[in-house]
């Protein structure tokens, strides 16, 4: 199986010959959709993108971590982590 990375720049470009925007545009585009995804998340609402997946903002709280190499414990800070869950759709894609 050969791995290949799809970019913001394979996706304007797919736009450009699919529906005939201009490079520029497509791009843009692509940017806006990002910007708006990331604002959303940032603000801790969940994003769902139908039949394909939805985004879920999870915060964790302070805690107690240890390295298990030296054993030594630190304190690990509060952040906010993302859970991807795959649709139905796209799972069923992927079989």
């Amino acid at each position: 199986m050969k791995n290949k990375t799809i970019t913001r720049a394979d996706i304007a470009d797919a736009i450009y010959r699919e529906l005939g925007f201009s490079h520029s545009e497509a791009f843009k585009l692509i940017e806006q959709i990002i910007a708006g995804i990331i604002e959303a998340l940032q603000k801790g609402e969940t994003v769902k993108i139908s039949r394909f997946a939805t985004f879920i903002p999870h915060t964790k709280k302070e805690r107690i971590g240890r390295n298990p190499k030296t054993g030594k414990q630190h304190t690990i800070t509060p952040r906010t982590v993302l859970s991807f869950k795959a649709s139905n759709t796209l799972k069923n894609a992927l079989k």
